[in-house]
């Protein structure tokens, strides 16, 4: 009977509302990103861009858009809009010798894993382009680089990070 009791105690002890969790209660982080509002609110159109992807300047983003951002420059907003790029080089150059820089920045921890992207003329398999950036930049989610490809025109780029978990599309337009 004093052990029928006894169980009973333990077990309305633990069912009692209101109870401050214990020690053993651990926090999980989700990588549900906050995606951007596309147009941005307050944001300024600079140019219609190429494909699904305009260029913009200004505007309200989120947080993890913002960490030590360089608000001064243009920015493409990805599809679904869980990354973005500043374009540090605008226009884009297109060539084997043209120095562009964007500065990628994404909705989710990176998890220690680089930044894979292939591209490819929007509309055509190819040719093809391929770049690769470690996760080895900070403060924030981000990974500066600058995609180099052969020719002028729209050029479609797959992004992948998390090691394929996460993935956004963006159109940028290269010029001669």
């Amino acid at each position: 009977m004093r052990v029928a009791a006894a169980l009973a105690v333990l077990l309305m002890a633990g069912c009692s509302v209101g109870s401050s969790p214990g020690p053993e209660t651990t926090t999980v982080r989700t990588s549900t990103p906050i995606a951007i509002n596309a147009p941005p609110q307050g944001s300024e159109l600079v140019d219609r861009g190429c494909g699904t992807t305009p260029i913009y300047k200004g505007g309200t983003l989120p947080e993890w858009a913002t960490i030590n951002a360089p608000y001064f420059l243009p920015y493409v907003v990805a599809t679904p809009e869980i990354a973005m790029g500043y374009l540090f080089t605008y226009p884009l150059a297109a060539g084997l010798n043209a120095n562009t820089k964007i500065l990628w920045y994404v909705a989710t921890p990176r998890g220690g894993y680089a930044l894979e992207a292939v591209g490819h003329p929007l509309g055509a398999k190819s040719p093809t382009v391929s770049f690769s950036k470690a996760a080895d930049s900070g403060p924030g989610e981000i990974y500066p680089t600058g995609p180099t490809v052969p020719s002028a025109g729209c050029w479609h780029f797959a992004l992948a990070w998390q090691n394929g978990a996460q993935h956004a599309d963006v159109d940028l337009l290269f010029k001669s």
